[in-house]
């Protein structure tokens, strides 16, 4: 069975170790309500928030992904297999509700620098003033969301 890191070296995406608490990986089920909910958080506020922020979003109904999800799980210390986990960095989070909205923001920037920072509270600001003006100018920011699948990553490995 191949590790978690291995399939995702060979998709190129980081993810133990030296994660970038800006890189993101969600494992959802296309049929869970909490899933479709954080994963619409990320798309219409932390991806356009964090401007260098990178989302991989892992369907685990997809039995070619389950041997990566079953791997987060391990590494997340999850005794179980609910929907969704979210692993920032290093740290992970299993299920979602709106209050974990400002933890999510907090894991992600953990390894941001000051400026970093700072763009992400103006961005933010400006998501509160105008939300539909600031997505339309920054509409690129929804190509950091990418569908990851364990069969795309076997042929990307066997091209190399």
């Amino acid at each position: 069975m191949k590790t978690l890191s291995t399939i995702f070296a060979a998709a190129g995406i980081a993810f133990a170790g030296a994660a970038s608490a800006a890189n993101i990986t969600v494992y959802y089920s296309p049929t869970c309500p909490h899933c479709h909910h954080a994963r619409e958080f990320i798309s219409n506020n932390l991806v356009y928030e964090y401007p260098k922020i990178t989302v991989t979003e892992i369907n685990v109904m997809d039995g070619a992904n389950l041997p990566a999800f079953q791997d987060a799980l391990k590494k997340c210390e999850y005794d179980n297999g609910g929907v969704p986990v979210l692993v920032v960095g290093d740290k992970c989070f299993q299920g979602y509700a709106d209050f974990m909205q400002q933890e999510l923001r907090d894991a992600v920037e953990a390894d941001l620098s000051d400026s970093e920072k700072a763009t992400a509270a103006e961005n933010k600001k400006a998501m509160e003033e105008n939300a539909d003006d600031f997505r339309s100018k920054h509409a690129e920011q929804k190509g950091t969301i990418t569908e990851h699948t364990a069969n795309a990553s076997s042929d990307a490995a066997k091209k190399k």
